[in-house]
């Protein structure tokens, strides 16, 4: 592999997994707001 696929490989796996690491931090700190999902109730 040369230099600069290597390079290419590593940032989009920084992206990968940092949108990985702050979206568990984000659920983590606020979770969801009122415990759950709310029902919906659809006549159909």
């Amino acid at each position: 592999m040369s230099a600069i696929a290597i390079v290419m490989m590593l940032v989009a796996m920084a992206v990968l997994w940092g949108g990985l690491v702050v979206s568990v931090i984000s659920l983590l700190r606020h979770g969801s707001a009122d415990g759950g999902a709310p029902e919906l109730h659809r006549d159909l």
